[in-house]
């Protein structure tokens, strides 16, 4: 004889569950549209961030060489009258728009920032346009005159010519925040007989 099994226990379906289900797979789809969108939106920040980053440290300029033109100062006494760097990119560096850099002069005669003009460029050799350096075989000469209220709009008007001995520091930085710093150390005797003076 049979007997019917009444203690097994029956899973409950319905209606109830079924919006149960659906209402749980909803919420899951919600959150992972969330966490894509974040991270998406995580992975174009650190890439900005990255290039950013990258640029200031890579996109800078080399000083080739600097020298100082040789003249008198207010006093007539022998001072270095104007500054000539040449320039280069540095190596593994984009091409840099040298109107686009900014110089500051800092030293025993106070602090001034100016930004370069195409008339502080001379003797431009190889450059992609008339103010590109387009890589490091790229030379320019920039020539920026000193101080005593004579210089034209864009030269360092604050400063008077530099006297024997004078020290001062040259920061150039580029658009993207890359910065290359020059120490200039006048020599403690100009001789007349020179035209220039290699800092």
């Amino acid at each position: 004889m049979f007997t019917k099994d009444t203690d097994r226990e029956r899973g409950q379906v319905g209606i109830g569950t079924l919006i149960v289900f659906i209402a749980m797979v909803l919420v899951a789809a919600i959150a992972a549209g969330v966490l894509i969108n974040t991270a998406g939106m995580l992975q174009s920040q650190a890439e900005a961030t990255g290039e950013e980053s990258t640029a200031q440290v890579s996109d800078r300029l080399d000083i080739v060489s600097t020298s100082g033109t040789i003249g008198e100062d207010g006093e007539g006494e022998n001072a270095i009258t104007d500054l000539k760097f040449v320039m280069a990119t540095a190596p593994g560096s984009d091409p840099v728009d040298l109107e686009e850099v900014t110089v500051q002069f800092i030293g025993e005669q106070g602090e001034e920032t100016i930004e370069l003009e195409e008339g502080h460029l001379e003797n431009i050799q190889g450059l992609q346009s008339e103010t590109v350096l387009i890589d490091s075989n790229a030379r320019a000469e920039i020539e920026i005159y000193l101080g005593d209220g004579d210089t034209e709009d864009g030269d360092v008007e604050a400063w008077d010519p530099m006297s024997e001995g004078e020290r001062g520091t040259v920061i150039f930085t580029t658009d993207s925040g890359a910065s290359t710093e020059k120490e200039l150390r006048i020599p403690t005797t100009i001789i007349d007989d020179e035209e220039s003076v290699r800092l």
